[in-house]
Parts: C-alpha cells; sequence; structure tokens
C-alpha cells in the first residue's frame, strides 16, 4: 500500500506547499496514521500485527514520527537514513543542505517553526512506551543525514522501549545517503530488510 498523503505531490501542489509543509506538516503524520487506521478498521485489509511500514531519508521521518504517535498501529517499522534528528540538524548551518532546507522545514532560529519542529522530530519526542520492531539504517559517508541520526535515535529508542520488539541499527561503512551503488549490493540489502520484516511478521515458513 502506497499511502498518499499531504506533503507529497500526488493531489497537485497545493497538497504540498499548502497542506504539507512548514506549519502544516503534522499533517503529513496524521494523514499516514489515518491511512493505517483505515487499512486496518474500515478495511480489514490486515491488522497492526501484520503490518510493517517504511520510510527513506524525510520518509524516515515520518517514520518516526508516526511510531511516537502511535506505535500500536505498526509490528515493524523500516527506517533507511532517516532523518530523525531535526532540532539538533536543522540548527546547525554548518551541515551540508541544513540552510537550504529552511524552505522545507523552516528556520529553526525563529520562534514559531523552533516550537513546531520540535512537536514533531522524532528524535526529541521518543517516550517509554511499547515500541514496534525498528530496524534503521545509515551511511558512515553520508552528507545529508549524517550516520550519528539514526544511531542516537535507536540508542534512545531502545531506553524507552516498553516492549519486546527488537531495535535494531544496521551502518554500512562505505555508503553514503545512497546506499549501494551496485546492483547486487543493493538487491543484498533490500533482502536484509525483506527478511527483518518478514521475520517480524512471523512470515519466515518457506511456501
Amino acid at each position: 500500500t502506497i499511502a498518499h498523503i499531504r506533503g507529497g505531490g500526488e493531489m497537485g501542489r497545493p497538497w504540498y506547499e499548502d497542506q504539507g509543509k512548514f506549519l502544516t506538516k503534522r499533517n503529513t503524520f496524521t494523514d499516514f496514521i489515518a491511512c493505517a487506521t483505515h487499512l486496518t478498521s474500515t478495511l480489514h485489509a490486515t491488522s497492526p500485527s501484520k503490518l510493517a511500514i517504511c520510510g527513506r531519508s524525510a520518509g524516515g521521518l515520518l517514520i518516526g514520527a508516526v511510531l511516537n504517535l502511535a506505535p500500536h498501529l505498526f509490528r515493524a517499522a523500516v527506517a533507511d537514513v532517516p532523518f530523525v534528528d531535526v532540532m539538533n540538524t536543522m540548527s546547525d548551518p554548518t551541515i551540508p543542505l541544513t540552510v537550504a532546507e529552511y524552505a522545507e522545514w523552516g528556520n529553526p532560529n525563529e520562534e514559531e517553526f523552533h516550537e513546531y519542529m520540535l512537536s514533531y522530530s522524532p528524535y526529541d519526542n521518543v517516550v517509554p512506551q511499547v515500541y514496534p520492531a525498528v530496524l534503521a539504517t545509515g551511511g558512515l559517508w553520508d552528507p545529508r543525514v549524517q550516520y550519528w541520526e539514526p544511531a542516537k535515535w535507536v540508542a534512545k529508542l531502545r531506553a524507552a522501549q516498553k516492549g519486546e520488539g527488537d531495535i535494531l541499527l544496521k551502518t554500512d561503512m562505505s555508503a553514503g545517503h545512497f546506499s549501494a551503488s551496485d546492483r547486487y549490493k543493493f538487491l543484498k540489502e533490500a533482502a536484509f530488510e525483506y527478511a527483518f520484516v518478514l521475520e517480524q511478521l512471523g512470515c519466515t515458513e518457506v511456501m
């Protein structure tokens, strides 16, 4: 299932410009939660125990945010090179892309944006509760989402975890933001993530 949530461009530019960025960014997260609720409670297409989610980079922010808001809806989550330490990253203008990204998230040096961004930053909103199983990935040479973002997020999730779900970190010591450049390594990485999800969903028997 692909969730066409506000913040994307599937429904035209206003879906992104007016309803899914700056001070409306939380719509992205509540829309995603609404999609998951619709799948499990209205369509009965699946159940939380069989629902896994995945997002990459800024999509990893989405994953981190919804895990804080509604962890009970999901069994497993994969966050690839996730942008989860929003406040620290966006407050450091020496990091590549930070200043340019003000146009997307807002400038945290302005109080209005600072408080709003802080309200959804995944790292800053981790609390003691039952989280689903999580696999986070990072690349040592990633210039966009530095490797310490998923590392510190995973450490905080582990400390806050009140459930039995595994909280795992996989750091590629030779990769950047876009991970594997050759197809065979890409396939191996995809297989690793699929294996994680299938194990968490209890789908490991060969049919």
